[in-house]
């Protein structure tokens, strides 16, 4: 009788070892296939585009509406597929500008998301407009050409984006030269649409933070008007740009 229970206690042991082994497997199994999906090459070096992990829960980047980052060489879009639009972009700026010929560059996307395509703006009255601006990185033409992307782009109008928008591009370029910057630039979005359900921005927004110093050097705010876009700008606070917003700007790239 005693060997016969101490045979089913080494029997049960054995049981309980081949389960724990067994779930062990599955964990591994779904830790694996987790990390396939958490960060996707694209065909062309340099992209990178990266999910919020499906499996184990991790906290939302913010509310803005973020699901993925793309990591396009010399910025990082944050990105939201349901409007098809980029919700903002972050790059460091150092001595920007430069001599490259931009006039040979077209808009792309070289990831496998869904985003606007050109059909999407042909006939709309907007233009492409950069958030990461491509003569920031105009030292070097693989650096500008790769701002050429729908995933960095907005839809402005021509009044903005031509206009106080690129004014102060042009600013903040001439800040470089002696600061090392971290820029923010995005969009608050409206139901309007252009195309094939691409987001428009109602207003666009920038952020230039002094990394040299630790200091916010400006924070703007941009009507997406037809007219006048020069009357409907303000500057603004960090603090009423996150009341505009709904969500916090991290300023760490």
């Amino acid at each position: 009788m005693k060997k016969l229970f101490i045979s089913l206690i080494i029997l049960l042991s054995v049981l309980v070892s081949l389960i724990f082994i067994s779930s062990n497997n599955q964990v591994t199994a779904l830790s694996e296939n987790s990390n396939s999906l958490d960060t996707v090459k694209s065909s062309e070096p340099q992209t990178t585009y990266t999910f919020k992990n499906l499996f184990q829960n991790e906290p939302i980047i913010d509310s803005s509406g973020v699901d993925t980052i793309i990591d396009a060489y010399n910025y990082k879009s944050y990105y939201d597929w349901d409007i098809k639009q980029p919700i903002y972009v972050k790059y460091i700026l150092y001595k920007g500008g430069g001599e490259c010929d931009r006039s040979n560059f077209r808009f792309k996307n070289d990831t496998k998301i869904k985003m606007a395509t050109a059909k999407d703006y042909a006939g709309s009255g907007f233009d492409m407009g950069h958030l990461a601006n491509a003569e920031d990185f105009a030292y070097d033409c693989f650096s500008g050409e790769r701002t050429f992307r729908f995933y960095n782009c907005l839809p402005q109008y021509p009044n903005l984006n031509r206009g106080v928008w690129k004014r102060w591009e042009n600013k903040v370029r001439e800040w470089s030269q002696t600061d090392s910057l971290l820029v923010v630039c995005g969009g608050k979005f409206s139901d309007k649409k252009i195309g094939n359900g691409v987001y428009v921005p109602e207003y666009c927004w920038k952020v230039v933070y002094s990394i040299r110093s630790n200091h916010i050097l400006k924070v703007l705010w941009f009507k997406n008007v037809e007219k006048d876009a020069e009357k409907n700008f303000e500057e603004i606070s960090i603090y009423k740009l996150r009341e505009n917003l709904g969500y916090d700007i991290i300023l760490s790239y």
